[in-house]
C-alpha cells in the first residue's frame, strides 16, 4: 500500500465517523420522539480503484414493520373499545342502578311508594301532592334518559365529521410524503425524517380508520382499511360525509336523513358486521349513532308505552272517556302505538293533575275525568292506579323477552341490559388496552437504546482517533520524504 491510499483510506474512515458519530447524536436526541426509528450508517469495503478505504452506502433506519403494523390494529381496537365503552357508561349514567334512589328504577320505585302512602290518606292533600310531583319526576327522568341518546348519537355524527376531515387531510399528506420520499430516493438523500414523518401520520390514521400498509415501488405505500376500502395507492382517496346539525330519534342512515361515508363518491357500507371502514374511532361513532342509540330508544320507548298504557285503560279510571289520555300521555294526547318511536322523549304527566299546569291532584283520588271533587275517603282509585303499576305484563314493543313484568321490572330489565352491555364492554376494553400496551411497549424497546447509542460512539471515537493517527503518521512521512 502507498502512502497515498493509506491516506485516503484514512480520509475516507474519518467521514465515516464522522457521519456516524452525527446519526448517533441524532439517536440520542429523538429518543423520546414518535415515531424516530434509530438509524446506523450502512458501510462496505470500497472496490474503487486501488485507493481503499471504506465506502458509505447510506443510513438505515432500524424497525420492526410487523410489531409496528400490530400495535397500529391494536390501537384501534383500543380506540373502538374505549368509545364505545364511554356511550355504554354514559347511558349507564344517565339510567342509573337499581339501588340508586335517583335512577329510573329508584323514581319508580318512589312513585309506587307515593301512591301506597297516598291511598292510606286520600283525605290528605299533600300525600296527593307528592304523588303527584313523584310521578313528574319519573316522566322527566324518562324524557332524561331518552335525552341523552340523542345528544350521543348528535355528538357521534360530529365526532364522525371532526375524523373524516383529519382522516382527509392525513391521506393527503401521507401521499405528498410519498412523493417526497421517491425524488429523495432517486436523488439518492436521506429520507429516514421523511419516513418518520410519514410514519406518525399512518399511526393516527390506523386510530380512526384500521390499514394495512403495502410497500410501492421507490420507498413509497398504499393504504388499504381491513374492511377492503382503498384508501391511498397512488394517490389518496376523498372521503365523504355531510353531518347534520342534530340528530333527532327520528332520523336513520336507511331513510337518508342521516349522511353515509362515501369514498371517492361510492358510496360504502358503515356497519359494524361488514362496513368497509369498521373498526377504530370512527367505526365506534357509527355504531353508536346507527345501532348502539336506537336500540337503546327503542327499549326507552317501549317502556315510556307500557307506563302510558298502564293508566289509560278506563277500567283503572272509570272516569276516563274513549281516547282520553290517562295519567301519562304522549305531550298532552292519547297514546298512538304506531307513533311509539320517539316517544320517551315526549312522554308527560297529564296537565289534569299537574298544578304548575293549572291542574288539580284530587283527581289523582276521583279520577282524571271527574268534574267535582269526590268522596275524600275514598281510595278505590289510587288502589287501582297502585295495582296497575305492579301488575305484571308482557311488553308490547322492545327486547324485553316474553315473560310478563311489572313497570319496576322492565325498568330494572332495562338497567340490567345497559349493564350487562357495559361489563362485557368493558372487559373487551381491557383486553384491548393490555394489547395495545404491550406491542407500545415491544415497539419502544425496538427504538433508541441510549446506553447502546453511548458505547456505539465510543468506538467511532476510538475509530476517528485511530484514522486521525493515520493521516498523522503519513503526514510525518511525506514530511521526511521531502525532507530528504
Amino acid at each position: 500500500m502507498t502512502i497515498s491510499s493509506a491516506l485516503n483510506s484514512a480520509m475516507s474512515g474519518l467521514q465515516a465517523a464522522s457521519q456516524a458519530s452525527g446519526l448517533v447524536s441524532n439517536n440520542i436526541a429523538n429518543a423520546l420522539t414518535p415515531g424516530y426509528a434509530p438509524r446506523t450508517l450502512s458501510l462496505s469495503s470500497s472496490s474503487i480503484g486501488t485507493t481503499g478505504g471504506v465506502q458509505i452506502n447510506g443510513v438505515v433506519r432500524h424497525l420492526d414493520m410487523q410489531v409496528i403494523a400490530d400495535r397500529r390494529l391494536a390501537g384501534a381496537e383500543f380506540g373502538y373499545r374505549a368509545t364505545t365503552s364511554d356511550y355504554l357508561n354514559q347511558i349507564e349514567d344517565i339510567i342509573g342502578t337499581p339501588d340508586e334512589e335517583a335512577s329510573l328504577s329508584g323514581l319508580l320505585a318512589s312513585f309506587e311508594s307515593t301512591l301506597i302512602l297516598a291511598s292510606s290518606r286520600p283525605d290528605a292533600v299533600e300525600r296527593l301532592d307528592a304523588t303527584t310531583l313523584s310521578a313528574d319526576d319519573l316522566a322527566k327522568s324518562i324524557n332524561d334518559v331518552a335525552d341523552g341518546i340523542q345528544s350521543a348519537r348528535t355528538d357521534a355524527d360530529q365526532s364522525i365529521a371532526e375524523q373524516v376531515d383529519r382522516l382527509n387531510q392525513a391521506l393527503q399528506d401521507v401521499q405528498k410524503l410519498n412523493e417526497s420520499i421517491t425524488a429523495a430516493n432517486v436523488q439518492k438523500n436521506d429520507a429516514s425524517g421523511l419516513l418518520d414523518q410519514r410514519q406518525v401520520l399512518i399511526d393516527e390514521i390506523s386510530e380512526i380508520v384500521p390499514v394495512r400498509v403495502l410497500d410501492r415501488d421507490n420507498g413509497t405505500v398504499a393504504l388499504y382499511s381491513t374492511g377492503g376500502g382503498i384508501l391511498l395507492d397512488g394517490n389518496a382517496a376523498e372521503v365523504g360525509f355531510e353531518p347534520s346539525n342534530v340528530v333527532t330519534p327520528f332520523m336513520s342512515i336507511e331513510d337518508g336523513s342521516l349522511s353515509g361515508l362515501t369514498i371517492n363518491g361510492v358510496s360504502v357500507n358503515t356497519s359494524s358486521d361488514n362496513g368497509r371502514l369498521h373498526g377504530g374511532t370512527l367505526g365506534a361513532q357509527f355504531e353508536i349513532r346507527d345501532e348502539l342509540a336506537p336500540e337503546t330508544q327503542t327499549q326507552i320507548d317501549a317502556l315510556a308505552r307500557d307506563l302510558i298504557e298502564r293508566f289509560e285503560s278506563s277500567a283503572v279510571d272509570p272516569t276516563l272517556a274513549p281516547g282520553q289520555a290517562g295519567l301519562f300521555t304522549d305531550q298532552g294526547d292519547a297514546l298512538d302505538p304506531t307513533l311509539e318511536l320517539g316517544l320517551a322523549n315526549r312522554i308527560s304527566l297529564n296537565t289534569l293533575v299537574d298544578p304548575t299546569a293549572g291542574g288539580e291532584t284530587w283527581r289523582l283520588r276521583d279520577g282524571l275525568g271527574a268534574v267535582t271533587p269526590g268522596d275524600t275517603g275514598d281510595a278505590t282509585l289510587l288502589n287501582a292506579f297502585s295495582d296497575a303499576l305492579t301488575e305484571t305484563r308482557v311488553p308490547l314493543s322492545g327486547s324485553y323477552g316474553s315473560a310478563a313484568l311489572s313497570a319496576a321490572g322492565i325498568a330494572t330489565s332495562l338497567s340490567s341490559q345497559i349493564g350487562t352491555s357495559r361489563l362485557r364492554e368493558d372487559q373487551q376494553l381491557s383486553f384491548a388496552s393490555a394489547q395495545y400496551y404491550e406491542l407500545s411497549e415491544l415497539a419502544l424497546a425496538n427504538g433508541v437504546d441510549t446506553d447502546v447509542e453511548l458505547q456505539n460512539l465510543m468506538v467511532i471515537e476510538q475509530a476517528y482517533a485511530a484514522n486521525a493517527r493515520v493521516i498523522e503518521t503519513a503526514d510525518e512521512m511525506f514530511n521526511t520524504l521531502l525532507g530528504i
